[in-house]
Parts: structure tokens; C-alpha cells; sequence
């Protein structure tokens, strides 16, 4: 595809720009709107969608975010809209008493320049929409219009201050309220006994300002509901990570069931990804070989562009960060990841003696770890371990994306291994009552990767650190030399921040992830990790543009569970296909 349809794309996203910066401007700059409202009630016309007010400055936005998203449907619209002033235009040409004013041939030809940039930018416009989209703005039109006419009728009965009052119906006060979403205005006289204060009219003209939000969103949405993992897609990325799972010690979380997959022509490499908000989220390194990397990143983007989603990659290792780069991604470093090389690790020495004498502390309590394999867990002890599990949960919600599971005791997960704590029990000398669960997922054929922690909370203080370092000293009972725990997110600036010399920005950049740490815990995950002197991994964000990094934060912390998006009702969207029963 040449540059010209991109050119031409490129020009009438700028109009679009320029046209609702005009009428924001209009809106807020009175003489001006009032100027640009009484020429296109006279001899003049303004050019397409120049109205002059706020809510026709929404709209333009709106359409000028969709079109830079390349959204197909949005190129429908404009064109449609844009050809139809400009044919009206046109046939008002057609009387010298319009033709003899310069405003409107110059009107004329930003028209005409815009249509043409449509037709010319055509190709640039390729970006699909999900397929309920129409049947979903239907619904939110219809269902809107109906609460905000209810709502602006109460509105207008609250308030109404008219003398002859009782004239008015129920009826005639939604007719007027009604009448003044639709055309935001509403003729008085025809509607005797009704006289309302003018910010319940400016309040009616933000309803429905609002609902054609709502529509237009409904309307240019992207696809969202993809083709989920299957059991061929789960068995094909088994076997790449038989043969190539050590490379990455998060490629064993591409096996969660609500991700997608792309794979290379070759079927040597995949990107597990999903979509939230738009977003294509990608996590960790692609699965497979390295060298067939390309192959598969290409396709992924490829069916980004192609329905506008915006291309992210959450926690990729160094190398395939390399790679993203090469295909016009840019890094951001999120943090580290804390490794643990097993051979290595002991409690020895002055800078352990905090973590050992903790250890020993819940040592003496009579706190006994068990490890074993998922497949190793008879049944009914795994169901227990489910049922506990589940009862420790943080909130209704499971976290987690790019570095957990999302499950526990599947039967295709058997490799994966379990830690059980149990206190001494009652006498000191029983088994014990269950106090806390780890859970890790394989990591190639001798590491581990950390994937879920859940703990009593009236156990022991101490009591996680002490089971990670039974799984390190008896890593050699299961054939494990090293251990990926947590993810440090932005470790080098609590490291770097607290030395002696630091720059004031780094110390100010250490203060402000301090503070919002009392929230999201980013300095003591850090501080959890360091203590087992760990080899930090650094792992990155992939993006494409600089201002996609908003809607890519917000949709990475929906994936992994810390916001939760107001649901649509399941008959909206499509049914998506459950292959795992």
C-alpha cells in the first residue's frame, strides 16, 4: 500500500482535529459561537461539521479518535455525512445570492478537500469492528433514549416553575424533555405550562450529548471477543514448551484458557495474547524458538492493525524485547524479576541473619512443609487444598495474567508443584492444620516459576518466606536448580533512589512510588524479593506509540484483576465458544 491513502488519512484526521477544537472553542468563547450559529442561519454556510457548540465538539472528537484508529465503520460515517453536506453545498452554489459570499466558497472547498481525503484515504482505513456492534447501538439507543427522556421529564416536573403549571401533563413534560434531547431545543410556546430554569435545559443537552457517546461507542467499538485457546492451540503450545519452555520463565502462563494465540507460518513459535479495552495484550517472551519469533510477532500485529486493536506486550525478557523492537515497538522497563538460583542460595552469612532467625522462628513453632507434584495429589487431599485455597482469597477477584495460571488442580497442570504448611497441631506432635499453600508452574525441565500464594491469615508472620526457603534448600528432592518468585516493579529506582549521591529527580521518582506503595505494595514486594539475594532479571513493556501508554496501564490492570470494567449483558455480545467445557 503506497503513502498517498495514509497521507490522505492523516489530512482528515487533522480536520477533524482542527473542526472540534473550533466548536470547543465556540462553545466556550461566546461571541464567536454566537457569530458562527447566526451565519449558518443567514446567507452563509460553515464548513462540515463546524456547529459551534460543545456537544457538536464531543462528537467531532469522537469521530477524529476513531479515525486515527482507522476504524472502517468511522470512515462509513464521515463519508456519508461529509457527502451529503457537500452535494447540499453544492446545490446551494447553484444562487448567486449564495455564491457571491467568499465564506462559502471557501466553506465549499474545505468540504470537498475533506471528502476527497476520504476517498483517496480509503485504504488506510481497514480496522473492523465486532459484529454486534450495530445490534449493541440499536439497544443502547433505543434503552438510552428511553431512561434520559424519563429522566429529563422528572427533571422537568421538579423544577417546573410556570404559573399555569397544572396545564401541563406527565405526557407533554416527556414530549418537551424528549424533543430537547433529540434537537437540543424545544419551542417554549408549544408547550404551555411548562417553564424550566436553564440548567435543567443545559443538563437535558449533556444527557443527550452523553447517550450519543454512549451510541458512537457502541457503534465503532473494536472486536473484542476472539477465538479463545482450544485444546489443538493447548496441546501445540505443550509441546513448544517441552522443547523450548526454559527460555522463558513466564511461557508456562500462556496456557491460561481466556488467552488467544497467533502462530507462525512455520508452527515453530506463537504470541499468547488477549484483548481488554481495545488493547492487544501480549505477556512474557513468545512461545517456541527464538529464531521463528519473527513469524509469529508479524501475524500478532498484523491482526492488531487489522481491527484496531493497540499492540502491548506486558513482562517480555530482554531478548524478545530485542525482537519486538526490530517489528517498531518501544521499551519501557517495568522492573525485575527475582531469580533464585538454588545451588547458590543459603542462610549463612551477616546479610541473611534477619531472614534466618525468622526462619527459625517459624521453624520452632512447629510449622512442616510437604512438596509434591500436582500429579502426586491424590484427589481428595487436592480437593481440600482447592477448598482452603479458595477460602484464603484476597476478594472476589483472581488476579493475575501475564505471571499466574488463573487455575489450580487442573489435571493437564500435573507437572506443576505444591507446597503445604501445616502447623503442629493441637499436641505438638499431630499432623497439623493446613495453614498456607505455594503453588509453582514448570519452568523447562529444572525451574520453577512462582504462581500462587495463599496463606491462613491468622498463621504465623514469616510464614511464605519460610516455605520458599524449604523449596530451596530441598529443590534437589524434585530436580529444581533455580526459582522465579515475584516481579519487582520498578526495583532499580527503590535500589538506586536509596544510595548515597542520588539525584534529586530519582529521589522525588522514590518518594512518589514509596507513597502509592501503601496502596499496591510496589516497595515491599521488592524488599520481600531482595531478602533471598536474587539475580534481577529486568523485564519490559512493548508499545508502539507514547500515547497509547494510558489505555495500555488501564487495560493491563484489568487483565490482571485490579479494575474491574462495568460488564454488558451477556445476550450483547457474542457466544463465545468454551472448549474446555
Amino acid at each position: 500500500m503506497g503513502s498517498a491513502p495514509f497521507t490522505a488519512a492523516s489530512f482528515a484526521v487533522w480536520y477533524l482535529r482542527i473542526v472540534a477544537f473550533l466548536n470547543f472553542l465556540s462553545a466556550v468563547w461566546v461571541s464567536l459561537g454566537q457569530d458562527v450559529r447566526r451565519h449558518n442561519t443567514e446567507d452563509y454556510f460553515t464548513p462540515y461539521l463546524l456547529t459551534a457548540g460543545f456537544a457538536s465538539g464531543v462528537f467531532t472528537m469522537f469521530l477524529a479518535i476513531t479515525m486515527r484508529r482507522r476504524k472502517r465503520a468511522a470512515w462509513i460515517l464521515n463519508i456519508a455525512l461529509s457527502g451529503a453536506f457537500l452535494l447540499l453545498f453544492a446545490f446551494a452554489m447553484l444562487f448567486p445570492e449564495v455564491r457571491r459570499y467568499p465564506q462559502n466558497w471557501i466553506s465549499l472547498a474545505l468540504t470537498a478537500a475533506f471528502v476527497a481525503s476520504l476517498v483517496v484515504g480509503r485504504p488506510a482505513f481497514y480496522a473492523k469492528g465486532d459484529r454486534s456492534n450495530p445490534r449493541l447501538a440499536a439497544a443502547v439507543g433505543v434503552g438510552g433514549l428511553l431512561v434520559c427522556s424519563l429522566l429529563a421529564a422528572l427533571l422537568v416536573t421538579v423544577t417546573n416553575h410556570a404559573h399555569d403549571a397544572h396545564l401541563s401533563t406527565f405526557t407533554d413534560r416527556w414530549r418537551y424533555g424528549t424533543l430537547r434531547l433529540v434537537s437540543v431545543a424545544a419551542d417554549d410556546s408549544r408547550f404551555p405550562g411548562i417553564t424550566t430554569p436553564n440548567w435543567v435545559n443545559v443538563a437535558i443537552n449533556v444527557l443527550s450529548t452523553l447517550l450519543v457517546l454512549a451510541v458512537l461507542y457502541a457503534a465503532f467499538r473494536s472486536r473484542r471477543v476472539v477465538d479463545p485457546l482450544t485444546s489443538g492451540d493447548e496441546e501445540r503450545l505443550r509441546a513448544l514448551l517441552d522443547r523450548h519452555g526454559e527460555r522463558d520463565s513466564l511461557g508456562y502462563f500462556a496456557l491460561r484458557r481466556e488467552k488467544s494465540v497467533v502462530w507462525s507460518p512455520t508452527g515453530k513459535a506463537a504470541v499468547a495474547y488477549r484483548v481488554v479495552g481495545g488493547v492487544s495484550l501480549a505477556s512474557g517472551d513468545p512461545i517456541g524458538d527464538s529464531e521463528a519469533w519473527p513469524g509469529a510477532i508479524g501475524p500478532w500485529l498484523s491482526e492488531a492493525r487489522a481491527h484496531g486493536w493497540i499492540p502491548a506486550v506486558m513482562g517480555a525478557g530482554e531478548e524478545a524485547g530485542t525482537v519486538y523492537a526490530r517489528h517498531g515497538l518501544d521499551a519501557l522497563e517495568l522492573g525485575d524479576e527475582a531469580i533464585v538460583e538454588t545451588a547458590e542460595f543459603t542462610l549463612d552469612g551477616r546479610a541473611m541473619r534477619t531472614v534466618r532467625q525468622a526462619y527459625n522462628r517459624v521453624q520452632r513453632a512447629g510449622y512442616r512443609v510437604r512438596i509434591r507434584r500436582h500429579e502426586d495429589i491424590p484427589a481428595d487431599e487436592m480437593a481440600y487444598l482447592l477448598a482452603r485455597a479458595d477460602d484464603w482469597r484476597d476478594g472476589a477477584t483472581e488476579r493475575g495474567f501475564s505471571m499466574a495460571l488463573g487455575r489450580l488442580g487442573d489435571p493437564g497442570d500435573g507437572r506443576c508443584v505444591m507446597l503445604e504448611c501445616r502447623d503442629g497441631g493441637k499436641e505438638g506432635n499431630g499432623e497439623g492444620e493446613l495453614r498456607a499453600v505455594l503453588s509453582f508452574v514448570p519452568w523447562g525441565p529444572r525451574g520453577l516459576s512462582l504462581d500462587l500464594m495463599r496463606r491462613d491469615r491468622d498463621s504465623e508472620n514469616g510464614l511464605m518466606e519460610f516455605m520458599v526457603i524449604q523449596l530451596l534448600q530441598r529443590a534437589p528432592e524434585i530436580g529444581i536448580t533455580q526459582v522465579s518468585l515475584n516481579f519487582a516493579m520498578f526495583r532499580s529506582v527503590f535500589e538506586r533512589g536509596a544510595r548515597l549521591g542520588a539525584g534529586p529527580v530519582l529521589r522525588l521518582w522514590r518518594s512518589l512510588l514509596s507513597f502509592f506503595s501503601r496502596w499496591w505494595q510496589i516497595e515491599s514486594l521488592y524488599r520481600a524479593n531482595a531478602k533471598y539475594r536474587p539475580i534481577w532479571e529486568p523485564r519490559f513493556l512493548l508499545f508502539e506509540k507514547s500515547a497509547d501508554l494510558p489505555r495500555i496501564g488501564l487495560a493491563a490492570a484489568r487483565a490482571e484483576g485490579f479494575l474491574e470494567a462495568p460488564g454488558l449483558p451477556k445476550w450483547l455480545h457474542r457466544k463465545r465458544l468454551d472448549t474446555h467445557g
